[in-house]
């Protein structure tokens, strides 16, 4: 398994409580920098970017 490279949101600013990306071939990655061995949950990028879409959505309501 090929060792991921973790990017900080740019909205978490200097806060524990960030959500941190890791992208590879096919698949997109999130973890809580609060719980760095917690759960890492996996998405295809149509999922990833439905998720985005629904929260910018649900953000200007």
């Amino acid at each position: 398994m090929h060792e991921r490279t973790w990017q900080k949101s740019s909205f978490c600013g200097e806060g524990d409580s960030c959500v941190h990306v890791a992208t590879a071939t096919e698949t997109i990655h999130l973890a809580e920098s609060s719980d760095p061995t917690g759960a890492i949950l996996t998405a295809t990028p149509a999922a990833f970017e439905a998720l985005l879409s629904t929260l910018k959505k649900e953000t200007r309501a």
